[in-house]
């Protein structure tokens, strides 16, 4: 089974989701000891928390000011879907040639939660469940160097990729997308693996109308808190 969330990775999602629901705006500070306080934690998640909130581009810190609720431009967040697409991509087509039997054995056992946590209708779990899914899929492209960008670029973009869940139906829709992944990759189909992969990840049609929207209401209210 995969990793149950640390305190630092439940106090990111925490901040993530007021950040992306208005709650906390854009230019807000955040006070570290206000927020062991409030999170009843000690200041190593605290920091720790911080630290990935900086690396996914949602806080910024600023020398001897502190540090501060960022906002992302819409474009920006879709070029780094594109890139993040061929990047997941790549990694498909690889472990369709490289994949070992112990490693599909796991993929398949990552599936398998992935199920579970989307018949249970949780879409923080299955999007923990979804990231064990993806990260065999890159240990199983047996390049090193390709796993490491994709994993930065996925961190960066995970409060995003959380929001997507919560769209209506959308779990089931990975759920099935990844379905189709797990037999490209069994069947060794190298480009069947690297464009179900890409249109898995890539923002297009109805999915880039509901991230749009989602993104905007999540800008519109922190225009709201900050008016």
């Amino acid at each position: 089974m995969s990793k149950k969330p640390s305190n630092a990775q439940r106090l990111r999602d925490s901040l993530e989701d007021d950040i992306i629901n208005g709650r906390r705006a854009p230019g807000e500070r955040l006070d570290p000891e206000a927020l062991c306080r409030i999170y009843n934690v000690s200041r190593t998640p605290v920091r720790e928390a911080i630290q990935q909130l900086v690396a996914s581009g949602l806080v910024t810190v600023s020398p001897k000011k502190g540090t501060f609720v960022a906002r992302v431009g819409l474009d920006r967040l879709i070029e780094m879907f594109e890139v993040m697409a061929e990047l997941e991509g790549m990694c498909g087509r690889l472990a369709a040639r490289r994949i070992t039997e112990q490693e599909l054995a796991g993929l398949r056992q990552a599936y398998e939660r992935c199920r579970e946590a989307c018949e249970s209708g949780d879409s923080d779990e299955y999007y923990y469940e979804n990231e064990e899914f993806h990260a065999c899929i890159y240990a199983s492209s047996h390049n090193a160097f390709l796993a490491d960008e994709a994993r930065s670029l996925k961190q960066r973009l995970k409060p995003y990729r959380r929001l997507q869940l919560q769209v209506r139906s959308r779990m089931q829709s990975s759920l099935n997308e990844h379905s189709e992944i797990l037999a490209a990759i069994e069947e060794g189909d190298a480009e069947k693996a690297e464009r179900t992969l890409r249109d898995h990840v890539l923002i297009q049609g109805e999915r880039f109308s509901d991230f749009v929207s989602s993104v905007r209401e999540m800008e519109r209210r922190a225009d709201v808190a900050t008016n």
